[in-house]
Order: structure tokens, then sequence, then C-alpha cells
């Protein structure tokens, strides 16, 4: 079943979210994951998390970020994140998760969901299916921030 994320999710949540990172070869700080939890949850964040709940466990997440954009009116939908578990993957919940963001977009008008995922991840065999593969190519300058 798809809805939108709860505060009870937390747990499964967690553990999710620590095999998203393990995946992407990321080490995110406590801080960091805290405030992501955060804004998921804060009506006031434009940050969107729905989740697949199976037999009452999380199995999967989507995160996705809505925003202005000069080419369209009403903004887009940045699909962040996007996790299921090993153990469950193979069952369309990753597309159901996908299809999710796009309704969330399409009942608020938005003109498009985008993302961005690495060349070699076995899941463009459902992105292919689900969107248009652009040819664009990410840049990306991190910046040192002091707190």
């Amino acid at each position: 079943m798809i809805r939108p994320i709860h505060a009870k999710d937390r747990p499964d949540w967690s553990s999710l979210w620590e095999g998203y990172q393990a995946f992407y070869e990321a080490e995110l700080s406590r801080e960091q994951s805290e405030l992501t939890w955060t804004r998921l949850l804060d009506p006031s964040v434009p940050l969107y998390g729905t989740v697949y709940e199976h037999d009452g466990k999380i199995v999967g997440f989507a995160h996705a970020l809505v925003h202005l954009s000069s080419f369209s009116k009403n903004g887009q939908v940045y699909l962040e994140d996007l996790f299921v578990s090993p153990d469950f993957r193979g069952r369309s919940i990753g597309r159901a998760l996908i299809n999710a963001v796009i309704a969330f977009a399409h009942e608020r008008k938005l003109s498009c969901v985008h993302w961005v995922t690495g060349s070699d991840n076995p899941a463009r065999k459902l992105y292919d299916s689900v969107a248009d593969l652009r040819d664009y190519v990410q840049y990306r300058h991190v910046l040192e921030l002091s707190e």
C-alpha cells in the first residue's frame, strides 16, 4: 500500500535510509539524517515523503522536492530519493512509488517529475519504462560550508 510518510514510520524508514546510503556509498551524519526526517514530516517544507507499506512494515520510500522552475508556470518535482528493500525488489514497488510521485505532481498541476541516477544503476530498466531519458550531463560543485 502506498501512502504518505508518518511519524510512526521512523524505525522502518531509518533502516531503509541506511540501506539507501549504503547502496549509493554515501555516509550522512546522524544530524543530517535527523534533519531529513524532520523535513519529511514538516508540512511547511516542500519535501514530500511517500512510502510503500507491506504487512505493516515500510519496505520502500520516495522523497520528492517541489521546486519552482524557469521552464514552467507551476513548478516541477525532483524525485531525490527512491529506495526499495532488497528483499522486495522485482515486485513493482519502485514503479508504484514513482507513479505515486507522478500522481502527486499531477494533482498539484506541476509540469514534470525528474530525477538523476547513476549510469550503472540496475533500476534504469524501470526508469526507462516510466520516463524519457534526457541527454544531459550533470555537473556538481560542492561547497564546503562552515556551520
